[in-house]
């Protein structure tokens, strides 16, 4: 028993994705994998055109194409470009932004992005379940929507326990069975209307006397935008799929130019594709379908086109196109997966906030599969429900990337800050507009977002006494300052905590050290130790780099670090195992309430530094006798 549970945890935290070399495959391989999320739209959009346009839905395609190619690309293009490893907009804001209110509007963003992916999961499994429900040949034992969705899912996150490649290979062939069998519906049906011109007229007459001016028309068009910005859908996952195309190069630079060259290719045939499938999804679901059967209720609510596959080639075909769609939406949760799993271990351990799961592959895929599975039976499967959710994440992930492409254009290239502003504007507006139309949306997004917030500040406190510092690098003057102190009759290293302040007098400092701890001038001389914070916000320092100076005949180890007893417990470690003897560092005690001190070290990396210390270098060594000594006075 005990040995299956080994080899079950073995498997478990088999591959952590920060340092796993990833299977990559061709750039349109990886487009089938953020196009199962992208094409998919189409089970739902032609239906949420005729429910927001009406008559005018054809125009409000051609709007929402006109955004796509002049908004959304353009945005995304540039996204690839400054951040080729896959992490996207949030990572451009990150670096755009410092400090406490840069983090704190990143993990915003992280809110939002998750909400967007694990609705993607979510509501997909259950539009497909929608479409299996309303299958004529559909048995009552799969009637049931919430556990059907439930299959789906854990389906789904099954695959991706499996890898990333077998994921690839089922996203290539959904996607042409899918494409393939809209290929042969939308023609057909074009054709149909072709031989028929007075469906043509009908529907001509039809919007002259509902909207009298084209201005009319432009705007009812427009307005419609935010709600049918669920089109998009998929889009904005194509940059986190990046790391899985392979690319070509002597260099690390030369093969992230490739890969963003690829990641291109990959942008624009996903665009040319969805046109060409939408505009025609929306002319002949507007022609074909009377106003009856698309309002909540009807038969063609929700799906459409699956509706025109059974009406006019029939059930047989009807149930063919019904398998390609629920396939495809259910698999759209894979481009979700994919981004989530490029997010969470890239953000979260540097916030301070993911466990040391966090960093595995296979346990993140089961957390976030069993979230879905939580999500599904809190909605109970209900489409309708969870896409308000789904379409506000997608607009604040649109609009995030915008915006952090408008800010790194206006210090780039000024002949082309309007025009990102005004794609910034477009989608501020659609996401302002959604909220207003749903605000239930908003609230459920918020929830996640203070989940974020809250988990993040809590990890930082249950994490503080960890020891966050990967290398310390000593210069070579910092280096010989501890060979002297260990060449000294004594022997030991005693670095003396000092915080930098210019004018500051050494002399009287050493003294009042001398006093308070009782060592004479012939037990040993102090090594002044200097950690200015930098950049608080930040968890980890994966290099510390010290520096040794000699001021007024005083011996100066100096350094930055985003936390003051990380550093200074990480270098008493390494002058330890690099000398063998055990450094002693004294510390004076700070007056104030310890629980204001405790809010001061999680949020500006000091506080009480003394006990902190320790209990950093207690959590590393075990062992009293090699533990380095704290000394405070």
């Amino acid at each position: 028993m005990t040995i299956k549970l080994q080899g079950l945890r073995s498997w478990l935290f088999e591959g952590h994705l920060a340092k796993e070399v990833l299977q990559q495959d061709s750039w349109w391989k990886v487009m089938c994998l953020t196009g199962v999320g992208y094409f998919s739209s189409m089970g739902f959009q032609p239906g949420l055109a005729l429910v927001a346009a009406g008559a005018l839905s054809p125009l409000a395609s051609v709007n929402l194409v006109l955004v796509t190619w002049l908004a959304a690309l353009p945005t995304f293009w540039l996204v690839a470009r400054s951040s080729p490893h896959g992490h996207g907009a949030i990572d451009m804001l990150e670096r755009l932004l410092k400090g406490w209110s840069g983090k704190t509007l990143v993990l915003i963003v992280l809110g939002f992005a998750a909400t967007d992916f694990i609705f993607t999961i979510t509501m997909c499994a259950a539009d497909a379940t929608a479409h299996i429900v309303e299958n004529p040949f559909c048995p009552a034992v799969m009637k049931n929507h919430v556990a059907v969705t439930l299959v789906l899912i854990l389906f789904l996150g099954a695959i991706f326990l499996k890898g990333f490649r077998e994921a690839v290979l089922i996203a290539c062939l959904l996607v042409l069975f899918y494409l393939g069998v809209n290929v042969v519906l939308i023609s057909t049906l074009c054709a149909y209307i072709m031989e028929r011109p007075e469906l043509l007229q009908s529907w001509g007459t039809s919007v002259q006397q509902q909207y009298g001016t084209t201005a009319e028309m432009l705007g009812v068009a427009a307005l419609a935008f935010p709600q049918l910005a669920l089109g998009l859908s998929g889009f904005e996952t194509s940059v986190a799929v990046m790391p899985l195309i392979s690319a070509k190069g002597e260099d690390a630079d030369l093969k992230l130019k490739d890969r963003v060259r690829k990641t291109r290719y990959l942008l624009l045939t996903l665009v040319a594709i969805m046109t060409l499938f939408l505009l025609g999804a929306s002319l002949v679901t507007t022609l074909l379908i009377k106003p009856s059967a698309y309002v909540e209720g009807g038969e063609a609510n929700g799906r459409a086109l699956a509706y025109l596959a059974h009406v006019y080639l029939g059930d047989v075909f009807g149930s063919i196109y019904d398998l390609a769609t629920v396939s495809i939406l259910w698999f759209a949760g894979a481009s979700a997966m994919a981004a989530l799993l490029s997010l969470a271990p890239h953000f979260l351990p540097r916030y301070g906030m993911a466990p040391a799961w966090a960093a595995a592959k296979r346990p993140l895929i089961l957390f976030f599969t069993l979230v879905s599975s939580a999500v599904t039976i809190a909605f109970r499967a209900d489409v309708d429900a969870q896409a308000g959710a789904f379409a506000t994440g997608l607009l604040v992930m649109l609009t995030a990337g915008s915006v952090a492409v408008t800010l790194t254009i206006w210090r780039e290239r000024r002949v082309l800050r309007l025009f990102f502003v005004l794609i910034s504007l477009v989608f501020v507006y659609s996401s302002v507009n959604l909220v207003v139309i749903r605000p239930d949306g908003l609230a459920i997004a918020m929830m996640l977002v203070a989940a974020i917030l809250f988990s993040s500040l809590l990890s930082r406190a249950l994490r503080s006494t960890e020891l966050r510092i990967g290398t310390v690098v000593l210069d070579r003057k910092a280096e010989s300052f501890i060979k002297k102190a260990c060449n000294r009759r004594w022997g030991e290293v005693r670095l003396l905590a000092h915080k930098f302040d210019f004018g500051d007098n050494y002399d009287s400092k050493e003294a009042d050290a001398r006093k308070y701890h009782s060592i004479q001038k012939r037990e040993g001389d102090f090594i002044f130790f200097e950690v200015s914070p930098r950049d608080v916000s930040d968890f980890m320092d994966d290099r510390l780099e010290i520096e040794g100076l000699e001021i007024d005949g005083h011996e100066i180890l100096r350094c930055s670090a985003h936390s003051v007893p990380n550093a200074i417990a990480a270098t008493l470690l390494y002058i330890r195992d690099s000398t063998g003897r055990v450094p002693h560092v004294y510390l004076g005690w700070t007056e104030g309430h310890p629980i204001a001190y405790m809010f001061k070290y999680i949020l500006f990396g000091e506080g009480e530094t003394a006990p902190l210390t320790r209990e950093i270098l207690r959590g590393q060594e075990p062992d009293p006798d090699k533990r380095p000594r704290v000394h405070v006075g």
